[in-house]
Formats: C-alpha cells, structure tokens, sequence
C-alpha cells in the first residue's frame, strides 16, 4: 500500500455513514492504484475489512418501502369536497328523518340511507383499487440478490454469505448463472471471455462484454464502465473477481431506488379538473341552499307549519338539503370510473394495458412521446438486411457481388435478391461457403414458440441473425414444404452441421475482435477436403490478417485495391442511412492440427486466425417495424412529437430516425440530436431547450430521461414515456404517461401507468387516440349529467322562490341522478369517435373542464329542464281535467290554505300534497333527460350527420332508463317510496309536448358553435407549428427568431451537480477510473 496511507483499526459502530464511506473509499481507492499487471491485489484487499471492520450502520440491502394502512387509505376517501358535502347531506338528512312523523317516517330514512350507501361503495372501490397496485419500489427486491461468494482472511477459500452482509472491500467471486450481489470493481478474469446480461439495469439488448482495464473517461456512462459489474445483474459467460466498491443504498440499484421512492405521484390532468369542479361546486351549492333558506325566512310562520318559526326553519332547511342533493351529481365518479374502465377494455384489446383509470383519459393530452428504440420502434429482432462476396478481383479492380434479404423478425421468410431478381444461392460458390460459415461459427438458434405461433432466438441475437439468414438462404435446395413449423426453424443449418463437425471453439476476444470454430468435414470433398477454421468478427480486424480472398470457388491474393474497396463498402454500409453492423466472414483453409494448438491459452488465438481467406460480408440491423413509420406521421399530423431515447450510439440512433420519419432524411441534426454527454455539457437554459426541439436522445443514462421528463413538464408538455428496464422506473414514475413494455422488467411495470403487451409503438398512438375519444365522451356524458342536475337545481330554486309546491323530493333526484341519468351516461360512454380525432393539436392539460361556452350551453339546457320540469307540475295544479284546477295567487300561496282563509274557499287543501304533480314534474325530468342524451351522441354535430343509431347502447340505455322509471311508477312498494302514482295518456301527451323541445334548442346550440366558436378557435398557425415538430404549447412564446420559454428552472436530478459531486466517495476518483 502506499507509504502515506497507514491502517488503524476503527470500530464501525464510532462512524456515521458518511465517514464511514470515506475513509472505506480512501483504502480501496489505495489497493486498486496499486494493482500490478497480474490484478493480484488480494493481500493489500485482505488487509482492508478484518483491519477496519468496515460493517457500515444497518444491512447492507433495500429497504422496505412501508405501505399506508388500511385505515389511512379509507380516510383518503372521503377528501374529495364532493363526498364531504355528500356526507354531510346524508348526516342532516338522518337527523331530520328522526323527527318525522305520519307516513315520512318511513320513507324519510330512504335518503340518507342511500347517500350512505354511495359514499361506502366509493370508497370499497378506491380501497381495492389501491391496495392491489404493485409496488414499483417493493419489485426492485426482487433483483436483490440473496447470496454471495467472497473472499476473506479469516477462512480459507472461497465462502457463501448473505449479500447483505458484504460490505466495501470485500474480494467477491461470480461465475456464470450468478446474480451480482454488489457493485464490483474487476480485479481478475479466470476465463477467456466475461460477459453479463446488465439488461435490467442499462436497458442494452445483448450482453457486455467485462475487461479489468481502466476506463480513461471520467464521465463514462453505465454502459461503458466495462470493468464494472453492477448489483443485481447476472453473469451470461465465464468468472471473474472483482473488489466490492459498493453496497445497498449505494449501488446502482439503490440509487435508483432512491429515485423512485422521492418521485410524488402528480394527480392526472382529469383529477385536477375533477377537484377544481368540486370546488366550483360547492361554492355554488353553498351559495344557492343559502338564498334558498334565507329568501323563505318570510314563509317560517306560515299556518302549514302550525305558526312554528321553528318547523318552518327545519322545512326550509330540508328544502336547502334537497337541493344540495339535486345539484351533486352522484353518479359521476361511478360514470367516469365506468367509462374508463370501458375504456381499458378497448385499448387492452389494441395491446394497451392500462393499470392506472385516471391515466386513460391523460392520454388524450398527450404532446410528446419518449420511446425507447429497442423493441418498440424496432422488432427488436436482428436480421440481416445484405450481404455480399467477391465476384472479381484483378490487380486493378475489385467487383463484389451485392445481394439483399428480405424480412424483418426472426422468421425464416424471405428471400436473397440480387437488384430486383431473386437469386439461387446454391448457383454461387461464395455464397455456400459464406452460409457454411454463418451456420457452423454459431452458438445461437431459432426455435419455434408454439404457444405464442412466433420464431424466437436462443441465444445471442447477432448468431439468430445469421442462423436466421442460413435458412432462407437454402444454398442446399432443401424440400422444406412438407416441415411442420418447428421442424422448419432449424432445417437448413442442420445440412450443413451433418456435413461439417464442430470440434472445438475459439472464444470471442476484445482484442482480436473474432471468434472461430475449427470444424473437420464428415464427408471429405462434398464441402471441404480437410479441417477448416472459420472466422467471423469485425470486418477492420478480420480484413487485416486475411492474405487472400474467394473468388467464386478460387482463392486469389488479397492485394491493396480489394482490401481498400471491401473496407470501403462496409463503411459505407456502417455510416450510410441504415448504418448496419457489418461482420466480416473468413476461413484458414489449412489451420494447424487441433492436437499442436494451445487451446488453454488464449492469448494464442490470434496467431491461429492467420493466413486467412476473406469470404464476404453481411450487415444487419435490428429492423423498424413496418407500422411504426405511417404511426408517426399520425402523430405528426395530430401535434405530438415523437422523441427516440436509446442507449445505442447516435449514428445508429439517428439512421433509425431518419428511416422512421422522425428526423427528415435531409435534415440537419444540430439541435435535433444529442448524446448524454452532449446533453450534459449544455446550460440548464440550452438543456430546456434543447428537451424543446430534440427528437432523439443517444447513449444515455436513467437520470437524464428523468431530467428530460422534468424539463418537458416545466413546458406544461403532457409527456407519454417508454421503458423496459429497471433503470426506466424513475423517468418512468416521473411521466404523466409511464408506459412499459410486455417483455420489460417488474419495476418497470409497476411504476408505468401502461404496458404495452406487444411491445409495439404503435399501440401507443393507438392508445393516444383512445384516450382523445375518451376524453371526448366524458364531455358529453359530464355535460349530459350536470345539465340534468342544472335542471334539477332551477327546478327548486324556482319552487322555493315562487312559493309552489315541491315538484321533486330528494328521493327523487337520487334516483334519477344514480339510475335513470346513469345508464344514458355511461353508455355515452361508446360514442363513436370523430373521424378528425387525430386531426386535432393535443389538448392542453389546463384548459377548463367546462369553458364558457360550454358552461353557457349547460346552462341553457339546465334552464329549460328546470322550466320544463316546474311547468309540468304547475300545468297538473292550473289546468289538468283531472286536478284541482286552482289560480296561479292560490298556488303560489299554498301554504296560507285553510277552511278559514275566503281566498281557498271550495278548495280541499290536501289536494296540495297530491303525488300527481311530483309525477309529472318527475316524468318530464326523466323524458327530457333522454332527450338530452340523445342529443349528445356528438359535441357539435347535428342529429341529422351523427344519428343515435350510431350509438346503439345508448339506444338500449335509453329504453332501460325508462322502463326503470315506469318500474317506479307501476309497481308496489317502489310507488309509495318514491312518492308518485301512475299517470293517465293525455297527462303523458302532455309530458312528451313538454320535454322534446329539448331537441331543437341543442341543435340551434350546436349550430352556432360549429359556425362561430369553433371557427373564431381554430389556430392558423398550427400547419407552420406541426412543420416545425413544435406542438402549441403553454409557457413558450413564439417569436420571430424561434421559441423562446416564458420561465426558466434550474436544472434538476443527480446529472445536474456540479463535477465534484459526480466522483466517488470521499472526493476519490469514480472506481472504473482507477486502474
């Protein structure tokens, strides 16, 4: 160890974490410094833990995130002001109930008894629904590795020990099939090649290869902190030691536990509106229940309440509480959940699952989409799209012949074209051999899933890529119509393996960039006349040790001319619009004997691949998906920006955009593009922007989509992320819109609000416009809904200021608000969506849930129900042949009838009581209601473009809703309940003469807002905008020179510290920087 550095024994229960991991960071920093050539450091690490007992305070694992309990989450039930006043409704009802007498005594308790009833269902469902959502923080334990292998003074060998137990500084053995049970520094490699599947943590496809060398770039991202195993991750190939440099909390996936648990849940744009109403509300109500009582104080002594100023008061009150039920309406939160569910429904069916309800309709408002380019805009499956072998090849001239393939999965569908002909490549000698070599140096295969009825690789996807090339190549000409599937995904390869055996293989190498196989022939002549090595690797490495090339079945020297113009092609091929990854395919035609070579040591593999013979070369990529390319331009045209966030390199990530129509194909990518580090080296003011107008994000890290995600939102940009990964769990949580994929990790599932079962980009979009079509029949069914209730509240508030006779008691309106308006509003629920949908700019989060012109038409409509309803119950007292026929002062003075008052002389005072008007009143309602709902088929449309019919379930509603209210008043008890009694044919001619005026006051309605107000809002400078990939938005002003944002934000998440706070602990050197 160094000489400045002395070890004294310290006890760790002395030390707080912090200087607990400093002082640990200091001696470890001293021991990997001081590793020789041989990454022999075992007695300097040796010396480290027994001497300072580093066991830091508490174990070493993720703790228990503690859920809320049962109680607490019943309490948050009722914090919505609309249940509260609900509450309250039911509390003062139950207490006037209790004084009734007569025949209301029974029926009084009716009321509060249902509200209750109400109030305990919501919040059974509210309960249920949060107690069985996963918990994004709890699925992280479960990439926690339980055990590991470490490597202590005090026993000899090797030792098993809880992973929560290992603390900095111990030595940790993995080999294969193990999980990583703590960050490690790599010391020592004891096999050829180390590789690890660190899928769940970076997000990357394939396996990494692992090295001990130093990481020179102190800036390194995840994915190329190569000497660096991470926790919680598993070993694909080989064993290795490593130092643990960090444990629990402070790991990789601790930190992003960290992320995750400080991440608030927002409540959807729906919520906020949804609360904003409520509050609205109950002003209003407050307001209008205290006019209401306030304006009768007049009428407290009146001789119906026997002259008690007192009785007067509690029946004013009543009336109050009556109309506070008719104004609440009660069956919305059941409607809305409902309508949602049903929505889930359908877009489960287009692949998208939705786990959070309130997140269905927050689609529709959705202004960019974040996605992951692996898997979702791609197939996620390999394939190779060229190839090529060497047709001549002179002192001067090179000619190559160039073949494409067709098909984009794993698949073995397509075939090998030449130009515009399909070729047989069994006639070409370059071709058998270049399949001869894809089929043999190959540990991969394809395998057909018949529970799912797809192709799946086993395997590395590169060698499925090639294996998958192999058999639609068919150099054999093998009969393949009479295989069953299975037997088909293996078919072709399989000839080839008969003909040549594998005897052993060469393991992939960093430095030499190859792998090979050496294979002897089981049949002499027919392929080759003795052993053979083939070689396939990077085309660079593999062209600079071959001497010679094939040249149909010719071997001709390899001269300056031919290396230079193959070299060319695959660059290329590299660097053109699809950047492919090239592999370049050799043979040694005469290797040493198997039994001379030197297999235990691997530095000697590169001299074995020697003296090649180049073969040709294929490019692949992982293929966008066909739909993916129309789904954009879908999104283009409906304002929402698509932005590529991918781990890959940029030219990769940018081809993709290009092919895709994300980027132009002409476009310059200055502004539009950036990597990590690119993005990291911006101001907090250019990183906004630059989040403003980027479409694709490369080589990046989980903190930065979580910083992308922020500096949308500080735009009000409603932002839809995708993720697959647990490193995508944060950014994930962040978005209004987490959306995660079928194949991806627990965590990420857990904390989206979608998953994606196909994977597929194109169920996003499909989600989008499921949510805007939700979006919009919400409208139209909180429309159909509070224009009832505006109807009910007229219809009150006029009695109570007119004097008349109640013409609804609140039993009534429960059930009309629960029942009879609650079927039409869900089944509005299935309205068509407009063909202009995905036509429209996204909807901006903030705007009202009822605008002015919108609050003026259910106030229209609200006003006329309310009319319609009092008109009804005034036409049964004034001039029905079957009642009382009265005077309007008689009517207006009910209250004042007696035997001695001369002004109600012949008139029996009972008759103000009778159960006909309330009946009428009721009927009207109820009628006018289901033409009201008929009338919402469509926003503005008039009946005669957008007819019921088009909504058959609202037809059924329709039907339902009043056969329940001719239940109600035919069938005993419900006639005596709900206070009303079967009417006669002319009293129901009346009622239809009354309600379908309705009808033709919405349509002049909807005449004038597809005419005036629509108009006056639509933008005309939306064209220009979507041209620009730039979404209207609130809080950017566009000016001449470009958007410039309204407010600034500093910049946010673990990136945006400054340098100092991105190194180690205790100020050292990040451990992939010390060799």
């Amino acid at each position: 160890m160094k000489d400045g550095l002395r070890l004294q024994r310290v006890s760790s229960s002395s030390l707080t974490a912090e200087p607990w991991k400093i002082l640990c960071s200091q001696l470890l920093a001293s021991c990997l410094q001081d590793l020789g050539p041989s990454g022999q450091a075992h007695s300097c690490l040796d010396a480290v833990v027994p001497t300072l007992s580093l066991t830091p305070p508490g174990k070493q694992e993720l703790p228990t995130e503690e859920g809320k309990s049962l109680w607490e989450l019943v309490l948050e039930q009722f914090e919505d002001l609309l249940v509260r006043i609900l509450l309250l409704a039911a509390l003062v009802s139950f207490v006037l109930a209790c004084f009734e007498e007569g025949e209301e005594t029974t029926t009084a308790f009716v009321e509060p008894l249902v509200i209750v009833l109400i109030l305990v269902a919501n919040a059974v469902v509210g309960v249920w629904q949060e107690r069985n959502a996963e918990n994004a923080i709890e699925a992280l334990k479960e990439y926690e590795p339980e055990m590991g292998k470490v490597i202590r003074s005090d026993r000899k060998g090797v030792q098993r020990i809880r992973a929560r137990d290992i603390v900095p500084g111990d030595i940790v053995e993995v080999a294969v099939g193990d999980k990583v049970p703590a960050d490690l520094r790599l010391i020592e490699i004891k096999s050829t090649t180390l590789r690890v599947d660190q899928s769940i943590l970076t997000g990357e496809s394939v396996s990494v290869t692992k090295h001990t060398d130093a990481i020179p770039d102190p800036r390194a991202v995840n994915q190329d902190k190569e000497n660096m195993l991470f926790s919680g991750t598993n070993i694909a190939s080989g064993k290795a030691v490593g130092v643990a440099v960090a444990t629990g909390l402070h790991t990789e996936l601790g930190k992003i536990r960290n992320q995750m648990a400080s991440v608030e849940p927002e409540r959807t744009p729906l919520q906020q509106k949804l609360d904003e109403f409520g509050r609205q509300l109950s002003r209003a109500i407050s307001v209008i229940c205290m006019a209401v009582w306030v304006i009768n104080i007049g009428h407290f002594a009146d001789p119906a309440h026997g002259g008690s100023w007192l009785r007067g008061a509690v029946y004013y009150f009543k009336i109050a509480v009556a109309l506070a039920v008719a104004a609440i309406p009660e069956g919305l939160p059941a409607v809305i959940t409902t309508c949602l569910a049903l929505g889930t429904r359908r877009m489960a069916r287009k692949n998208a699952i939705v786990r959070s309800l309130p997140s269905v309709e927050t689609l529709g408002c959705t202004s960019v989409i974040c996605s992951d380019k692996t898997g979702t805009l791609t197939t996620n499956q390999m394939s190779v799209c060229r190839m090529f072998v060497v047709a001549e090849a002179e002192a001067s001239t090179c000619r190559l012949h160039e073949f494409t393939i067709s098909g984009t999965t794993y698949a073995p569908e397509g075939e090998v074209r030449q130009g515009e002909q399909p070729v047989r490549c069994g006639k070409f000698d370059g071709l058998v051999e270049l399949a001869t070599i894809c089929a043999l140096c190959n540990d991969s295969a394809l395998d057909y899933n018949e529970a799912k009825g797809v192709y799946e690789k086993v395997g590395e996807a590169t060698e499925t890529a090639l294996t998958c090339l192999v058999e639609k190549m068919n150099v054999f000409d093998t009969n393949l119509q009479a295989l069953s599937r299975v037997e088909r995904a293996g078919a072709c390869n399989a000839v080839i393996k008969q003909l040549m055996r594998k005897e052993f293989t060469l393991e992939f190498s960093r430095d030499r960039k190859s792998m090979s196989v050496y294979c002897t022939p089981t049949r002499p002549g027919l392929v080759a006349q003795g052993s053979k090595m083939f070689v396939k690797g990077a085309p660079e490495s593999v062209i600079e040790r071959c001497s010679s090339v094939r040249v149909g079945s010719r071997t001709v020297p390899l001269n300056t001319t031919s290396r230079e113009q193959i070299l060319a092609k695959v660059r290329d091929w590299g660097s053109g619009s699809d950047t492919l990854r090239c592999l370049a395919l050799a043979t040694r035609d005469a290797p040493p004997r198997k039994e001379a070579m030197q297999l235990d040591d691997c530095s000697k593999f590169a001299q074995y691949e020697t003296d090649l013979t180049f073969v040709g070369c294929v490019g692949m990529l992982d293929p966008p998906r066909p739909e993916v390319a129309s789904c954009i331009a879908r999104c283009r045209q409906a304002g929402i920006r698509v932005v590529m966030i991918t781990g890959d390199n940029k030219g990769t990530a940018v081809a993709i955009c290009r092919r895709l129509g994300i980027l132009e194909d002409t476009e310059d990518v200055v502004g539009k593009a950036y990597t990590g580090r690119e993005f990291d080296d911006l101001s907090p003011e250019q990183q906004r922007h630059a989040c403003r107008t980027a479409r694709c994000f490369a080589r990046v890290e989980p903190a930065h989509k979580s910083r992308i995600v922020e500096n949308l939102q500080s735009f009000n940009e409603v932002t839809a992320m995708t993720g697959d990964g647990v490193n995508d769990a944060p950014a994930l949580k962040k978005a209004e819109i987490g959306i995660a994929m079928g194949s991806g990790t627990a965590v990420a599932k857990s904390a989206a609000e979608m998953v994606l079962s196909d994977d597929n980009f194109a169920s996003i979009v499909a989600a989008v416009e499921e949510g805007r079509a939700i979006y919009s029949n919400m409208k139209q069914f909180i429309r159909y809904l509070i224009s009832s209730n505006v109807g009910e509240v007229v219809c009150i508030f006029l009695t109570a200021i007119l004097g008349l006779p109640e013409a609804l008691i609140p039993v009534q309106l429960l059930w009309v608000n629960l029942v009879t308006d609650g079927l039409p509003a869900t089944a509005l629920g299935f309205n068509p969506p407009d063909l202009d949908i995905m036509e429209k700019r996204p909807r901006n989060p903030r705007e009202a849930l009822i605008s002015g012109w919108l609050f003026f038409r259910y106030l229209a409509i609200g006003v006329y129900v309310g009319l319609a309803t009092v008109a009804a119950a005034t036409w049964w007292f004034l001039y029905d042949a079957e009642g009382p026929q009265v005077t309007f002062y008689q009517l207006r003075n009910f209250l004042k009838c007696s035997e001695d008052n001369p002004l109600f002389t012949g008139t029996d005072c009972e008759v103000f009581e009778s159960r006909f008007p309330t009946t009428m009143a009721l009927s009207v309602l109820v009628t006018t209601e289901m033409c009201n709902a008929l009338n919402s088929v469509s926003e503005n449309q008039s009946l005669l473009r957008m007819p019921p019919w088009l909504n058959p379930w609202l037809l059924a509603a329709v039907a339902m809703s009043m056969a329940l209210h001719f239940l109600i008043l035919l069938v005993p008890p419900l006639p005596l309940i709900f206070q009303v009694t079967p009417l006669s044919g002319r009293q129901w001619v009346v009622v239809l003469q009354i309600s379908l005026p309705v009808i033709l006051l919405d349509e002049a309605l909807k005449y004038l807002s597809r005419k005036h107000v629509d108009g006056e809002r639509r933008p005309q400078a939306l064209p220009a905008l979507l041209a620009s990939g730039l979404p209207p938005t609130p809080g950017l002003l566009l000016l001449p020179g470009g958007p410039v944002p309204a407010s600034a934000c500093t910049r946010g998440g673990v990136l945006g510290s400054p340098d100092g706070a991105r190194r180690g602990p205790g100020g050292c050197d990040p451990w992939y920087l010390q060799g």
